[in-house]
């Protein structure tokens, strides 16, 4: 007997998936985008209001704080170290090559400051912190949980988001600080002890070459990435549908949109920042 299924039937199938997705997704992003352009704004000044008023959640800001530190820090660890080695290896290499040993320091030094330590912070805000406060919300939302502070008065804006968006900024920042020591050290070390270099002469022209701008760009950054991973990160859990299947769905799309922003916001920093100190490259 044979078959009356149509050949064709899968490649149509195929074809108006695509022209579903290409004539749906562009207007789903923007709202989207516009979705969490409002709670960003909704959520920063609630932030303030609260914080000028006294009634700002200082408790679930602190467990925000250690929930979030937990969850990046021993992952910058295990990350800072290899960028402060590879970028050792890579800037020595061309630092021999052109006869500029004795400024290994400063090339090293600098690479991980305005460079190293911004991404490896967005990394780890986009993958620990936004994975995990995605998770959180989604769970609470899928649970009804957030429809039921609705219901009984409570704010999620004033309860759980703003405690969230201040404890992201100050880990981000904190985050920062701790990669750019980490890396320095690391690349301090494997010069001296690996690659034969002077500890004088890596730590002068590093003094020499380096300013506390370059590390006031670099925590601006990071203050910046923390606060749009949990605007993305709330947004997207606020949003969950769909049960637990819905929630993996949320942390990946939260996870993946914020990565993506992240180095987009970075590229889009270290221009101005060239253009307000042309002589301080960031």
């Amino acid at each position: 007997m044979r078959s009356t299924k149509d050949p064709g039937a899968p490649t149509s199938t195929a074809l108006e998936w695509s022209r579903d997705y290409f004539r749906d997704h562009p207007v789903k992003s923007i709202e989207t985008f516009g979705r969490q352009v409002t709670l960003g704004r909704q959520a920063i000044s609630q932030l303030v209001v609260d914080l000028f008023r006294g009634k700002f959640h200082f408790g679930e800001f602190v467990r925000q704080c250690a929930f979030m530190t937990n969850a990046s820090a021993a992952p910058t660890l295990l990350i800072a170290i290899p960028i402060g080695v590879i970028l050792s290896i890579q800037v020595g290499s061309l630092v021999v090559q052109v006869g500029a040993t004795s400024f290994m320091g400063a090339a090293s030094g600098l690479g991980i400051i305005k460079q190293g330590a911004p991404l490896v912070t967005s990394l780890m805000i986009a993958g620990a912190v936004g994975s995990a406060i995605c998770a959180d919300l989604g769970s609470r939302t899928v649970r009804e949980e957030i429809d039921a502070m609705r219901v009984m008065g409570v704010d999620p804006l004033t309860r759980l988001v703003a405690p969230r968006l201040l404890a992201a900024m100050l880990v981000s920042v904190l985050l920062c600080g701790f990669v750019v020591f980490i890396g320095f050290i690391t690349g301090y070390m494997f010069n001296v002890y690996v690659q034969g270099g002077t500890a004088g002469s890596f730590v002068s022209t590093f003094a020499a070459f380096a300013a506390p701008s370059d590390l006031v760009a670099a925590v601006l950054k990071s203050l910046i990435f923390g606060l749009l991973t949990a605007i993305i990160a709330c947004d997207t859990g606020l949003n969950t549908r769909g049960g637990p299947g819905g929630v993996a769905n949320a942390v990946n799309s939260a996870v993946v949109n914020s990565a993506l922003l992240l180095f987009a916001t970075n590229v889009i920093l270290t221009q101005v920042f060239n253009a307000l100190f042309p002589h301080q490259v960031v």
